[in-house]
């Protein structure tokens, strides 16, 4: 596997109300590497800053202090409008509450990060099709969300995050609100991304439990890193068991 870089953070600190009496430090200084093609989980309790640092893994928020580089990008650096490109094309995106656009199709959702891309209307729709159907919404996919079980949802949330071919899948807790049938499936099909098409996928969990089916492990606790370890789940093993 190509030990290219994927994500470097370095010193990152994160401050909300800065300057003000009641400055608060999120985060004090981490330190993480991911490799391309890798398979991360960063786990942590509620209050463990993980929202806070997957929006600045992300590019939806700044660090406070510290560089950040996401696949050769000086995020630092970029302009806002380089940011909502970034996040546009080299970031999909999975959120536990799904964040479909009620009143459209499964289809129409999918399309829609080609459609702010500039990609052409039967190109994307060609394209949305084919993703529905890689994660088992072919049949369901003019749908609107409301019509949909939520791991339903969240299979059509996983093909819109593919839409543009990212760099990066970040997931955040999308297994938090399935039952655990149901987040077995949305796992299998994260597992099949990184093993089949060799995406890296960025998990963000409570779950000690879920973050063994990753490559590496990476521990928050107050804003800390506290430790990093090795998972145990494998493609191998996951064939094996199945």
């Amino acid at each position: 596997m190509s030990q290219e870089l994927m994500l470097d953070l370095r010193d990152i600190h994160k401050s909300f109300f800065i300057g003000t009496p009641n400055e608060f430090e999120v985060l004090h200084g981490l330190n993480f590497t991911v490799n391309k093609g890798e398979f991360v989980s960063i786990v942590g309790q509620s209050g463990s800053g993980k929202s806070t640092l997957m929006n600045i893994i992300g590019a939806l928020d700044r660090p406070t202090a510290g560089e950040y580089n996401l696949d050769g990008v000086d995020i630092e650096k970029a302009k806002d409008n380089e940011l909502s490109a970034i996040r546009n094309k080299k970031i999909g995106f999975v959120f536990q509450t799904y964040n479909l656009i009620a009143r459209t199709t499964a289809l129409k959702n999918v399309e829609l990060p080609m459609m702010y891309a500039g990609v052409g209307r039967g190109e994307r729709e060609e394209r949305a099709k084919h993703l529905l159907e890689e994660v088992g919404m072919s049949d369901r996919m003019m749908h609107k969300p409301d019509e949909l079980s939520g791991g339903q949802k969240q299979r059509v949330a996983i093909a819109r995050a593919m839409a543009n071919d990212p760099a990066i899948i970040l997931a955040d807790e999308p297994t938090g609100a399935l039952d655990s049938a149901t987040g077995r499936l949305i796992m299998d099909i994260f597992h099949r991304l990184h093993e089949e098409q060799g995406k890296t996928i960025v998990l963000i969990t409570h779950s000690p439990e879920l973050s063994k089916e990753t490559q590496r492990i990476i521990t928050l606790k107050d804003g800390t890193i506290t430790g990093e370890s090795t998972g145990n789940w494998s493609g191998l093993n996951r064939k094996e068991e199945a």
